[in-house]
């Protein structure tokens, strides 16, 4: 399965255009959130987002709020809001949580987390996008420190998923690390192209 992966595109309709033809050679879109600078332009970034066409799998960043975001989406048959719910093909497990990208540690998270395990099934591949990154990593530094998320860092240590997308911090757009065998990726706003296999 080929999916784009991207984040962080605050409202650069530019760029959208340039996703839009990576789009064609994929299956499958995910969004990790900050569609807009506060909302400015949602329903109009939504509708070009709507227009390339393949299933789009989005989560709210930090310029989103979460019930505004997941109400616009509704209006937008290729969109699928997927923050705290999960998208299943071709035998993958997607998850997404969205928002945040402050905290250190998350406890809405963690209580819904519970709901990830419960709901995979064994062995099966795991694709998980936050908005915020995981903590102490290449994805993460600002200023010479690690803000990410240790509740993140901790779910990635116990559950192992395939790939990890998140986005947020801008300084480290287009960056990559792992932890054990999964790959954090932070896709930065012109995207990446990965195939899950």
């Amino acid at each position: 399965m080929r999916l784009l992966v991207f984040t962080d595109v605050h409202g650069d309709e530019r760029i959208i255009k340039r996703l839009k033809k990576k789009a064609k050679k994929t299956d499958l879109v995910l969004c990790a959130g900050d569609i807009t600078i506060f909302e400015h332009n949602m329903r109009r970034i939504l509708q070009e987002l709507n227009r390339i066409g393949k299933p789009l799998l989005l989560v709210h960043g930090n310029h989103e709020g979460e019930s505004n975001l997941r109400k616009a989406c509704k209006q937008h048959k290729n969109i699928v809001f997927l923050h705290k719910r999960f998208y299943e093909q071709e035998g993958v497990l997607i998850v997404g949580y969205g928002g945040g990208g402050f905290a250190l540690r998350d406890k809405e998270f963690e209580r819904f987390e519970k709901r990830i395990r419960a709901k995979r099934k064994k062995d099966q591949k795991l694709v998980v996008m936050f908005h915020g990154p995981p903590y102490k990593l290449k994805v993460d530094r600002i200023m010479g420190e690690h803000a990410g998320s240790k509740s993140y860092t901790d779910f990635i240590k116990k559950q192992k998923p395939k790939i990890v997308i998140c986005g947020h911090l801008h300084e480290n757009n287009y960056k990559h690390d792992k932890i054990g065998k999964t790959i954090i990726l932070n896709p930065g706003p012109e995207g990446r192209i990965i195939t899950i296999k």
